[in-house]
């Protein structure tokens, strides 16, 4: 999938007003996944949305244009993600996720300088830049030039990334994300050190596939001896 649809939502104040009354009804932790323009706008959000005990967590999308800085992502500085974290991590004590962006040299810089500054979890990857054309129109497909490619595609690309910041961070909870389509493309997260997963555009042609995940890992588990999910990534620490 290659799109480039930005980050569509109602806003602030409309989520607060018809999500947060849904939200507060189900039985499941709530992780808000945060976006903005600058390290005000993520500090706005936060602490309006601190305000409701049926949120659990927050997800700070690291991959936005920092308007400040000629619009270049967050993400792809590790002295700025680290303000950013150290920003949220004053306002707000609940969970913090800082997802990654895959397009940087070194992932793993940017992950280390997210944790020292507060981040409780990395969450890897978003996702890589790409762009096409159509022939006949010789113009590029997307109205925005370039998008995000996500799918089957990046899943090697994905599994590298995780494995680097596995590698440099050890004790660091990690969600792997990126291409899984199938169950066992979770099974390939895990082995590369994620202790959990995320499914994005796999739920598309599969909008059940978390579920199927669910259910293939403790059968996965005992066809391969497992005692439990955490230990799938151990096998790696151990080789």
């Amino acid at each position: 999938m290659l799109n480039a649809i930005g980050l569509a939502n109602p806003g602030l104040e409309s989520f607060i007003k018809t999500e947060i009354p849904f939200l507060s009804k189900l039985e499941t932790n709530v992780i808000v996944s945060v976006s903005g323009g600058a390290i005000e706008e993520y500090i706005q959000i936060v602490e309006k949305l601190n305000d409701f005990d049926c949120i659990d967590g927050f997800e700070l999308n690291v991959s936005c244009p920092n308007v400040k800085h000629g619009g270049m992502a967050f993400g792809k500085n590790p002295a700025i993600v680290a303000d950013l974290v150290e920003s949220i991590r004053k306002i707000t004590l609940r969970t913090l996720i800082v997802k990654l962006t895959p397009n940087v040299t070194d992932i793993a810089e940017v992950g280390e300088a997210a944790v020292e500054a507060g981040a409780d979890c990395l969450a890897a990857i978003n996702t890589i830049l790409g762009m096409d054309f159509d022939i006949r129109t010789r113009k590029p497909i997307l109205g925005n030039i370039t998008g995000g490619l996500s799918g089957p595609a990046i899943k090697p690309v994905a599994l590298a990334r995780v494995f680097e910041l596995r590698k440099a961070l050890p004790e660091t909870p990690i969600i792997g994300i990126g291409g899984i389509a199938k169950p066992e493309d979770a099974i390939c997260h895990l082995l590369a050190g994620a202790d959990a997963v995320q499914v994005g555009s796999g739920q598309f042609p599969r909008p059940l596939l978390p579920i199927e995940i669910i259910d293939y890992l403790p059968k996965y588990c005992e066809e391969y001896g497992f005692t439990g999910v955490s230990r799938i990534k151990a096998v790696l620490d151990a080789g």
